[in-house]
């Protein structure tokens, strides 16, 4: 049953209407209306294939938003940029705050948000490779072929983890992003020294989920891992850089380095010292605070924050630093002490979005509020369960079918969009998971996260909705804003 509006909302529904049709007729962009309605898609949910709880939830999409009509195609740059009311051109991308709404600003000046697929990489399987060569022949064909077809379907950028070397042989390449790992590249060394192998390791395998900034050797990590961006620095199709991804920034990362460290340990000196100077005194675990766990977590943050952003500016003063990917709802995504360092040092920031149906307003307000940055969704998405997969891996939620995807794609981004500070977003991934690949970590293993099957094949009906919702996604912002 249809809801009968409020008179608050027919005001803004003809308030609406003629700022949309005075904006696009000065454009020269022929409109159309379309049906709309209030009543949303009701789209069962469950966590993974071994949850018997479905929970039912509301999905937005465009059509039935209240009052929205939209046209043909807003104009758009080479970049995927909106053709609208330009900045200074630079060169490069950059961020800028027109009035509350914070938004990238591409090369040419234009207002930008990037749309992107995260692993935008042929499948490493056997499987995959077969079925790749079947397909396109090689990979240079690929590239060309689905790089089209992204930026068909209103795409206009890549995530982490993609094949950037190979799309930047491409006639006007999607606006890419690159990811370098110096503490993962630390750690791996480190763990040489036991063996290959942590007697006590958080989920991401760190030794007792501490990463280890404090270490003197960390520095030639990062040094070395990140001059290797330098190749990059002069290219207007590269959006930015990521350092890492989902570190343990956990809240008792004080605890954890007082207990769990031998004394001899740089890790271990420096938080002791920390800690007796705040105190005034030889202080011990019994006296640690909530607020000292909080200013103390800020210092570790920041000890790694500073080092690998300024070697992202030495060797790459030209693009945005994008961040370390933040992901765990329970400590850094909750901890205003973060954000604030992150603030000082990131121009985006970049955040796994997980075990949510929707962004939370109040949770998105914080980020801003406390960083005083924009932020973009760098990992989020949905898993069919008429795909044929398992199902069982991975910390997207299930839904019964493709269609359903595309229901949760495009209410997510509705509800993003509502924050003024959100400024992109990757759906994590390209290409389904293959199940008989082993060699991939457990959580990258038997699922259907991809807008493909690891056939080549697209999944028409999530591709369908996310097109739609793309293609509109500035006249969308313009409709939520007024």
């Amino acid at each position: 049953m249809k809801r009968k509006p409020t008179t608050k909302i027919a005001i803004q529904i003809i308030f609406i209407g003629l700022f949309t049709a005075a904006t696009f007729a000065q454009n020269n962009v022929s409109k159309t209306k379309l049906k709309v309605s209030n009543d949303y898609h009701e789209v069962m949910a469950r966590k993974n294939a071994d949850d018997t709880i479905w929970k039912s939830y509301k999905a937005k999409t465009i059509d039935k938003l209240p009052g929205f009509s939209y046209t043909k195609d807003p104009e758009t740059d080479l970049y995927g940029a909106w053709k609208i009311n330009p900045s200074k051109a630079t060169g490069f991308f950059r961020t800028e705050k027109r009035g509350d709404r914070w938004w990238i600003i591409d090369p040419d000046g234009n207002p930008f948000i990037h749309k992107g697929v995260a692993v935008f990489s042929p499948g490493t399987s056997e499987n995959q490779q077969k079925a790749l060569v079947s397909k396109y022949k090689n990979e240079k064909n690929w590239v060309s072929e689905e790089s089209d077809f992204l930026k068909q379907q209103g795409f206009n950028g890549t995530g982490a983890w993609s094949k950037v070397d190979l799309m930047r042989q491409t006639k006007n390449p999607l606006v890419y992003t690159v990811i370098v790992s110096p503490m993962g590249a630390y750690k791996q060394q480190h763990l040489k020294k036991f063996g290959g192998k942590y007697e006590e390791a958080g989920w991401q395998n760190f030794r007792y989920d501490l990463a280890m900034v404090f270490d003197p050797e960390f520095d030639a990590f990062v040094e070395k891992e990140i001059s290797k961006i330098a190749k990059y620095k002069n290219d207007k199709y590269l959006l930015g850089y990521f350092t890492d991804n989902e570190l343990p920034w956990v809240d008792d990362a004080l605890d954890r380095h007082l207990e769990k460290l031998d004394k001899k340990e740089t890790g271990y000196i420096v938080a002791k010292k920390w800690l007796d100077q705040r105190k005034g005194k030889d202080a011990s675990v019994e006296d640690i605070t909530e607020e000292d766990r909080q200013e103390f977590t800020a210092f570790y943050f920041e000890t790694y924050i500073k080092k690998v952003s300024e070697a992202v500016k030495k060797y790459d003063p030209n693009h945005l630093y994008l961040g370390c990917r933040f992901n765990q709802e329970l400590d850094e995504l909750d901890n205003p002490k973060i954000f604030e360092v992150a603030g000082k040092y990131m121009d985006v920031v970049s955040i796994n979005h997980y075990r949510k149906w929707e962004p939370v307003q109040s949770t998105l307000e914080n980020w801003e509020k406390w960083s005083g940055k924009p932020f973009i969704i760098t990992e989020w998405y949905a898993k069919g369960e008429d795909s044929g997969l398992p199902n069982k891996t991975g910390a997207g939620w299930n839904v019964p079918t493709q269609k359903d995807r595309g229901y949760f794609y495009q209410n997510f981004i509705i509800e993003l969009l509502k924050s003024k500070s959100c400024v992109g977003w990757h759906w994590f991934r390209y290409q389904d998971n293959d199940p008989e690949n082993l060699k991939t970590d457990y959580s990258n293993r038997d699922s259907n996260k991809g807008i493909i099957d690891s056939k080549y094949n697209y999944y028409k009906p999530l591709i369908e909705n996310m097109k739609v919702l793309n293609d509109h996604t500035y006249e969308l912002i313009q409709y939520l804003d007024k």
